[in-house]
């Protein structure tokens, strides 16, 4: 079998000496980044299009996450007066549901900003920060981020088999 060369550019790859926080934020922006590089190239159409039988499509994954970016970073840790951090299978659900106004770039777009508010918020305390939760009871910048990289991680693994079943592009980044 043929070695593999690392690309040493790659944020967790450059982060591997770095300090603690150095590291969950590299592993997270290098998910977030993965999952967008899988719309790359894609019509409106073939990111929105259903290939499995659950509600799940590439471009209604960014949906998602741009949801759990907002209820977990913005929502918990600088929440503005009435918001509200979604608990709900439904929930849940509904974020991946995708409406006519939805495509590849407003969605990308939408994204990014929700990231660049996360990374803002979560930059403004310690990872030992506590906050309370309404089903945990509370979790830590550090739970919170770990559970980002999972959740981000997950998803972009869905939507490698995604864009592989649309166009058979395939590619760990």
């Amino acid at each position: 079998m043929a070695e593999q060369s690392i690309d040493m550019t790659l944020g967790p790859v450059r982060a591997r000496t770095g300090d603690e926080r150095a590291v969950l934020e590299s592993f997270l922006d290098f998910h977030r980044a993965v999952l967008l590089r899988k719309l790359r190239g894609l019509s409106d159409a073939d990111a929105g299009r259903r290939l499995v039988p659950s509600a799940t499509t590439l471009v209604g994954l960014v949906k998602h996450l741009t949801l759990v970016e907002r209820n977990w970073f913005p929502t918990l840790l600088a929440p503005e007066p009435g918001a509200v951090h979604l608990t709900s299978a439904e929930d849940a659900a509904a974020s991946f549901t995708l409406d006519d106004q939805d495509t590849v770039a407003g969605l990308t777009e939408a994204y990014e900003r929700a990231c660049a508010r996360s990374r803002a918020v979560a930059a403004r305390f310690d990872l030992d920060h506590v906050v309370p939760h309404p089903q945990l009871g509370e979790v830590s910048l550090r739970w919170i981020l770990v559970h980002l990289i999972e959740e981000t991680a997950r998803h972009a693994g869905h939507a490698d088999i995604l864009r592989e079943l649309t166009d058979g592009e395939t590619g760990a980044v």
